[in-house]
């Protein structure tokens, strides 16, 4: 069961697209700095100071990423490129995705890239403004309030 998120003060809206990929650099800059760090323990721990390549190493580097997307996603409901860019995913009942949603997300987003962006150029021309994985994994990405101060 998918516990709801706390009610906000007024509607929340779709945001654009240039705000989505903006999170997803800074996410990118993340993904990436994890991605070091399992290289490093290959290198070091388990192949004695050599280069590392191969199914195990590319399988544990998708692991990870998909890890990183679906912690936050299913847990906060924001990535920290996310929660930087005030956007938050979740169901379209605004309940938190569960991890089935994630993995449909994860994957079919992996899709959107691989068609040259085609999935999320999708969302210019969609009456909800979703995107492919949005659609696929029936869960939006919404625009937060700026916190009151």
């Amino acid at each position: 069961m998918n516990k709801p998120f706390p009610e906000l003060d007024g509607a929340l809206r779709q945001p654009s697209l240039l705000r989505r990929l903006a999170a997803m650099v800074y996410d990118g800059m993340l993904i990436a700095a994890i991605w070091m760090c399992v290289g490093m323990i290959f290198v070091i721990g388990l192949n004695d100071g050599e280069a590392v390549s191969g199914p195990l190493f590319q399988s544990t580097l998708f692991l990870c990423t998909f890890g990183f997307y679906a912690y936050f996603w299913v847990r906060l409901g924001q990535t920290l490129g996310m929660q930087a860019w005030q956007l938050r995913v979740q169901t379209i009942d605004n309940k938190h995705i569960n991890l089935k949603q994630a993995l449909l997300r994860f994957m079919m987003a992996i899709l959107s890239f691989a068609c040259g962006g085609l999935g999320f150029i999708w969302m210019l021309f969609s009456a909800n403004k979703a995107t492919w994985h949005d659609s696929f994994s029936e869960t939006q990405i919404v625009l937060l309030p700026k916190k009151k101060k």
